[in-house]
């Protein structure tokens, strides 16, 4: 690792030890309870609430004694990723880290859940280094946050006292963030059976992969290839032409996540293998030119499969694909406001088949709430022309820029004495948890700011060693600012 920066090194050794705990959402126990015992071996008041959710309480250094507490908060939880083929456990693994000669660090194979990791590692440097000066401090670490913000959704009042947060959860050194989008998810069940025997079938698995993935609301506007959308492609274009049935199917991984892998064993006459090859090699030199620099590593092939399978009907099969084509994925509309910003999209998340049903989750995002509520019932109407039944969850408000906040006035003002530029201030097509805090406790004042991250929710996980630096002194001179 090559920094020179003072505090650099302290902010990666408190992430390198969080990074031996595992983290998948809704199980944070671990990193709960190692939280709680740092916070008893360093003198602090801690407590939790029926979510999980960590409350730590950090005295003021001496001269701030009357300054504003100052709310320090970020999520505990890390989308859970990996190349294909990688055997790593994230119930029981620790993250591998790899500091690249480039200036970045990122994980062996898997996320780096530098999202949302490195925010408990400032959090941690800043309650315990006693050459800063700061304000009282209440830092709230949360649960859940990558699958629905469930943790965030159950604050309680009173469990926080003070009325500014600054959520270190943004990806771009240099930007603050003063808005984001609201979500919902989405589940589609398709009747799906599989039984019927062809003896003069053979099976076989048509496989997608090798795709960029990313964030389902900071890349979404990328236009990046859907593995699963690549492999119904392929089914579609091969029933164009051969009796081809769908045995099973797979794809994605997290509703978050832009899926980079998928999936489908199917049964098609042995007879007809050179034609389905050929089929399969032409679209995926078309999807190659057509991806080639958003995904350049995408591949589709077909290879015979070993087993006893059974296929799903004609006309099971004809639904499942019509279904899928028919299930929106990408940008829906743009910002008719903020030049460049995704206003409405939904991600096509997950695909498998489970008992008897073909299972489809998305996640819908928008700035908008009534057009949040229109793509939702966009997919609702998509499961009733299918057959299938649909049901929505986990829905969370946008947060709407106050551009007028005292806060973000302060923030902007000690970041150009600091560096003698101004920030970006933007609003993103990605869900943070200001927005139901800012729901919950009224009048709070929020702004969201981070270190450079690249490729969350995917295994190209990386993040900026020089930003790190360059957050932390910021925060610094934020703090001196209340003195």
């Amino acid at each position: 690792m090559n920094t020179d920066h003072a505090y650099t090194r302290k902010i990666l050794s408190a992430f390198e030890q969080i990074s031996q705990i595992p983290r998948p959402s809704k199980k944070e126990q671990k990193i709960v309870a190692w939280l709680m015992n740092w916070a008893i071996e360093n003198g602090l008041e801690a407590k939790t609430d029926e979510a999980l959710n960590v409350l730590i309480k950090v005295p003021p250094s001496s001269g701030y004694e009357n300054s504003q507490t100052l709310v320090l908060q970020g999520h505990m939880d890390m989308v859970c990723e990996k190349a294909k083929g990688f055997e790593h456990d994230f119930d029981h693994d620790p993250i591998e880290l790899i500091y690249t000669d480039d200036g970045w660090l990122t994980a062996n194979q898997t996320t780096l859940g530098a999202d949302n990791g490195i925010a408990i590692a400032m959090a941690m440097v800043a309650a315990t280094d006693d050459l800063i000066g700061h304000p009282p401090l209440e830092l709230l670490f949360t649960t859940d946050e990558e699958t629905g913000l469930t943790g965030a959704t159950s604050l309680q009042p009173g469990f926080i006292k003070d009325k500014q947060l600054l959520n270190i959860d943004s990806e771009d050194e240099g930007v603050f963030t003063v808005g984001c989008s609201g979500g919902e998810d989405a589940r589609l069940s398709l009747p799906f059976s599989a039984n019927e025997s062809l003896s003069d079938h053979s099976a076989f698995k048509l496989m997608a992969g090798g795709m960029s993935g990313g964030h389902s609301g900071i890349d979404i506007v990328e236009q990046r290839a859907n593995a699963i959308k690549v492999i119904f492609d392929g089914i579609h274009r091969l029933c164009q032409q051969i009796d081809v049935r769908i045995s099973a199917v797979n794809g994605g991984s997290a509703r978050n996540a832009i899926p980079r892998d998928a999936e489908a064993v199917l049964l098609m006459p042995s007879a007809d293998l050179e034609i389905a090859h050929s089929i399969i090699a032409q679209l995926h030199n078309k999807l190659r030119h057509k991806y080639r620099k958003t995904d350049p590593s995408l591949r589709l092939s077909l290879v015979s499969e070993s087993g006893d399978h059974k296929a799903a009907s004609a006309e099971t099969t004809r639904r499942a694909i019509d279904t899928v084509f028919a299930y929106p994925h990408g940008v829906v509309e743009m910002s008719s406001d903020i030049t460049g910003l995704v206003e409405t999209s939904n991600n096509l998340a997950t695909i498998k088949v489970e008992n008897d049903k073909l299972v489809i989750l998305s996640n819908q995002r928008s700035s908008d709430m009534n057009s949040l509520a229109q793509l939702c019932d966009r997919v609702m109407s998509v499961a009733r022309l299918a057959g299938a039944t649909g049901e929505t969850s986990g829905g969370y408000t946008s947060w709407q820029p106050n551009m007028d906040s005292k806060l973000l006035a302060r923030c902007l003002e000690v970041y150009e004495n600091r560096f003698g530029k101004k920030p970006v201030v933007e609003a993103i097509h990605a869900g943070l948890e200001c927005g139901i805090i800012g729901a919950k406790y009224d009048g709070m004042d929020m702004i969201s700011f981070g270190p450079t991250i690249k490729n969350p929710h995917s295994p190209d996980e990386k993040i900026e060693i020089e930003s790190i630096g360059k957050v932390w002194d910021f925060m610094v001179a934020l703090f001196e600012s209340y003195q």
